[in-house]
């Protein structure tokens, strides 16, 4: 019995790949979407760091995870080192087109390779980390490739040439199959790479980025009431005007009540600044506490909720910034400053803040959307389904 020593190598490796792979997929979720998830054992230091190499927007490719990508990669090699048996099978007879596999394998395992040097270049010189277990990846594909060729660079030359000729003539004897196939692999791409639904963390970092590039709010509203006055979906919103995640949420609230008609929002003040919140060590917001002063004195002639927005979009610093957009919306200088200096303010400021604590806030944007405690911002198509979920009506 003959034994082919060249394939079982390459099994072997494309088996340990496609293993690494599997756990590569594992990272890969547990590291985006479990939080409680514990980081992983290649997650050594700040630059060896699988965890943190499956967190960037490169661990993906056309909207599918690298680790996916090469669980196929491996299963393809381990597939084609059994397609000479596969093909005597009378069903199978359609594989003859796969006439000279160790070519296909070469060139597959130096394309994998070349890709690998690419990815490991920006691991290196932009992400600033490591993935070990990657890089393992990146040695198994290069030593399939020399294995399959022979190590010899001429034989890596006649493969590609091979293949190319083998491709055409596979295309040509299968025309209407080779067709479907490229379309079905060409819809499923394009549907994958702009849909996001494989990787769904980076669809919502791509939500939010879009809203944090609005540089003014296309949905304001003035007035002291942002909603229906008597709207039965009653969102209670705890905010910073310093928070940038707050500036997006502030944008998304306007723009739902743009589109449903029975949504309420109650603003309240949590300023993540120690200046006047007592319940934070950590100064992480200066000057929060200075904005909800200017908002709740915006309040007292009627706007408070254009005023919001501007105190997100300007962040005044100063009583001079801060008069500034006082003067642009009309209002009464020195109505204005008496209430900003007021100690009524600073009392429901404070009244504000210990109803916060009372509820455990610690951190914004937090809501409830009638009852139901949301925290941190979501993508707006995850806002508008829990807008659904709890009765809101479209205009």
């Amino acid at each position: 019995m003959h034994i082919n020593k060249k394939n079982i190598s390459i099994q072997i490796l494309a088996v340990i790949g496609l293993c690494l792979a599997i756990k590569l997929a594992f990272i890969y979720y547990f590291a985006n979407y479990d939080k409680y998830a514990l980081s992983s054992f290649c997650s050594i230091n700040d630059f060896i760091d699988c965890d943190g190499v499956a967190k960037t927007r490169t661990a993906q490719f056309l909207g599918i995870p690298l680790a996916y990508w090469g669980i196929f990669f491996y299963i393809i090699v381990l597939f084609l080192t059994f397609v000479d048996k596969l093909k005597s099978i009378k069903f199978l007879k359609f594989l003859e087109v796969f006439k000279t596999p160790n070519a296909y394998i070469t060139v597959l395992g130096l394309v994998s390779f070349l890709v690998s040097m690419i990815l490991a270049g920006i691991s290196f010189f932009k992400i600033h980390k490591l993935c070990i277990l990657c890089l393992a990846t990146y040695f198994i594909d290069f030593i399939i490739t020399l294995i399959a060729s022979d190590g010899m660079f001429k034989n890596i030359v006649k493969s590609i040439k091979i293949t190319i000729l083998d491709f055409i003539d596979g295309a040509k004897k299968y025309t209407k199959t080779f067709i479907a196939l490229l379309l079905v692999s060409t819809s499923f791409l394009v549907y994958s790479n702009v849909t996001l639904n494989f990787v769904p963390h980076i669809k919502k970092q791509k939500e939010l980025f879009k809203y944090r590039k609005i540089k003014y709010n296309p949905y304001r509203v003035k007035g002291n009431h942002l909603g229906s006055e008597k709207g039965d979906v009653v969102i209670e919103l705890y905010s910073d005007f310093v928070c940038p995640l707050c500036y997006i949420n502030n944008i998304m609230l306007h723009q739902a009540v743009s589109e449903f008609r029975n949504i309420k929002v109650i603003h309240h003040n949590y300023p993540f600044d120690t200046e006047c919140n007592e319940y934070i060590n950590l100064n992480m917001h200066p000057k929060a506490c200075f904005m909800t002063k200017g908002a709740l004195s915006a309040r007292e002639q009627g706007n408070y909720w254009e005023m919001a927005s501007l105190l997100y979009e300007k962040q005044p610093k100063n009583i001079e910034a801060m008069l500034e957009l006082a003067d642009s919306l009309n209002f009464d200088k020195d109505k204005f400053i008496d209430r900003f200096n007021s100690k009524e303010v600073e009392n429901e400021i404070q009244t504000e803040i210990k109803s916060a604590d009372l509820l455990e806030i610690d951190a914004t944007p937090t809501m409830f959307i009638n009852g139901e405690k949301i925290v941190g911002v979501k993508p707006y198509y995850e806002l508008k389904e829990i807008l659904i979920k709890h009765g809101a009506k479209r205009k």
